[in-house]
């Protein structure tokens, strides 16, 4: 591995040159930033993927859901359409990708769209909905032809933008002098027991600037949700049950990264069988045929396919739940925490922004 960094190093270099020039011209003004006349929240990183996006996404929908009419833009990675399209109810992973369909399950009342050219994606977003108060960037730090009034930036625990390198040798998609544009910094997916040493170190060694905030964040993982229940043959599955009654596991996952899944499940079921593909994998009909094989060759009565709640956005297609349906599949809900004071103060800085916006509260 160490030899293959060595070998893709001078591609990186060139890579990292296109960007930082790319960069350089919205700085100068060459490119332009369009600002818009309400609350913009961008959420994204440096890295590819796997940094935690998706739930952190939804916990600001959660903070301010009650008080405010909220919208959320992502690229739609995946999808098989193009330009902008809004999701409903009916949306497939096809249609708008599996983050934006799983924010529209789970929050039925927030506007869901998808458009890889975002300044046109708000646009659309306010003559359809000119109540508008707030419009959620999904991974959208790179795409700087939107000027956010807030910008969050992840990074996560396990892998720091610090020690990483620029794509193809590394996972950067570019410099780490980018974090200079972020106005929160989220340390994400740290133990659940965090060392205030560690913290400290951490900040250290990220050296924010004086505008910037850093806030550290871990996942939650919630009791397993039945898939395909429509007659509700199945309740959900607490933790506890899971790992007291010794469950063989099966792990299905098409994501970015995951090995924190797999470190929370590995020692606490009987058996762990891990069925790994790569970020945003949409599912055939034969794979899925190979995972119903695999589980019913595993003996013993008490065992389980479980998959992440992304992934069973891909699995939702009448040919796989054909399959599916037979075969006792859950889900695992994630949320994300905050440890100590950092979630007052990380809510806090959210609810100040959006109110010390002038066009907030359907005033733009």
């Amino acid at each position: 591995m160490k030899f293959l960094r060595i070998i893709l190093y001078p591609f990186s270099q060139l890579y990292g040159l296109l960007v930082a020039l790319r960069n350089k011209c919205y700085d100068l003004g060459f490119f332009s930033s369009r600002e818009f006349n309400l609350p913009v929240i961008s959420v994204g990183n440096l890295t590819l993927g796997g940094t935690g996006k998706t739930p952190h996404i939804e916990y600001i929908i959660r903070l301010l859901k009650e008080t405010h009419k909220i919208a959320t833009l992502s690229r739609g990675y995946g999808r098989i359409t193009s330009g902008f399209q809004m999701a409903d109810e009916r949306s497939t992973s096809a249609d708008v990708g599996d983050e934006p369909k799983q924010f529209k399950r789970k929050f039925p009342d927030v506007e869901v769209a998808v458009d890889a050219r975002r300044v046109r994606g708000i646009r659309r977003l306010l003559e359809k909905f000119p109540s508008l108060d707030l419009v959620l960037l999904d991974d959208a730090f790179q795409h700087r032809a939107v000027k956010p009034g807030l910008s969050v930036l992840l990074t996560d625990y396990t892998k720091l933008y610090y020690t990483d390198t620029m794509v193809p040798s590394g996972t950067l998609r570019e410099w780490h002098s980018g974090v200079k544009r972020a106005d929160i910094i989220v340390v994400t997916k740290t133990p659940a027991l965090f060392s205030p040493l560690e913290k400290k170190r951490i900040i250290k060694d990220i050296r924010p600037l004086p505008y910037q905030h850093i806030y550290f964040s871990y996942l939650r993982y919630g009791d397993f949700v039945p898939m395909n229940n429509e007659e509700g043959s199945r309740q959900v599955l607490s933790r506890e049950a899971c790992f007291d009654q010794g469950y063989t596991v099966v792990m299905l996952t098409g994501i970015a990264n995951a090995w924190h899944l797999e470190y929370f499940l590995k020692e606490k079921v009987k058996k762990l069988i891990t069925v790994k593909f790569s970020d945003h994998h949409e599912y055939s009909l034969s794979e899925v045929m190979r995972l119903r094989d695999t589980f019913q060759e595993l003996k013993g009565e008490n065992k389980i396919i479980l998959t992440t709640e992304k992934d069973a956005m891909r699995l939702d297609k009448a040919a796989l739940i054909e399959i599916l349906r037979t075969l006792p599949v859950y889900y695992v809900p994630i949320e994300i925490a905050f440890h100590d004071r950092d979630e007052q103060e990380f809510n806090q800085q959210i609810v100040d922004y959006v109110r010390a916006n002038p066009y907030a509260n359907n005033s733009h």
